[in-house]
C-alpha cells in the first residue's frame, strides 16, 4: 500500500475555490427546457398549413378561429361546432367588441366553409375580421 507524504509541517492545503461548472451545466439544461416548453405553449388550436401571400401585416390576435382540413373548427384552441360558433364568439366579443377575429384556415379548406365562418363572426358582432396567411417566397 502506498501512502502520499504530507507536506512539511504535517498539514495539507485546503482548496478554497468553488467549482461552478456543475452549476452552469444545470442552468443551461433548465434554459433549454424552458425554451422548448415555451414554444409548445404558444401554439393555438390545431396545426394547419396557411396559404402563402407576398406581403402580410402582423396584427394583434385576440380571437383566432382555426379550421382544419377535416373541417374541425377551433376558437382559441377550443373545439366548437359550426352551430355553436356564433354563440361562443358572442360571449367572447361581449366585453370588447373591437377585438380582432382572425380566421386561420388550412389551404385545403373550401371557400364555402370560410364564408360561413366569417358570416357567423359578423352576426356575433365582430367589427374587425382578418384572414391569416404565411409570407411566401419572393418570385424570381
Amino acid at each position: 500500500m502506498a501512502f502520499a507524504k504530507l507536506p512539511a509541517g504535517g498539514r495539507s492545503h485546503i482548496m478554497a475555490d468553488i467549482n461552478i461548472t456543475p452549476l452552469t451545466d444545470i442552468f443551461l439544461v433548465l434554459l433549454i427546457i424552458f425554451m422548448v416548453t415555451s414554444v409548445a405553449m404558444v401554439d393555438t388550436g390545431a396545426k394547419v398549413m396557411l396559404p402563402e401571400v407576398d406581403n402580410t401585416q402582423s396584427a394583434p390576435r385576440e380571437i383566432t378561429i382555426t379550421v382544419t382540413p377535416l373541417h374541425e373548427i377551433y376558437v382559441n384552441a377550443d373545439l366548437v361546432s359550426l352551430d355553436g360558433l356564433e354563440g361562443m364568439l358572442k360571449s367572447l366579443l361581449a366585453t370588447r367588441p373591437d377585438t380582432p377575429v382572425v380566421l386561420q384556415g388550412d389551404r385545403e379548406v373550401l371557400l364555402g366553409d370560410a364564408v360561413r365562418i366569417l358570416s357567423a363572426a359578423q352576426r356575433a358582432g365582430a367589427t374587425q375580421v382578418a384572414i391569416a396567411a404565411e409570407r411566401g417566397r419572393a418570385a424570381p
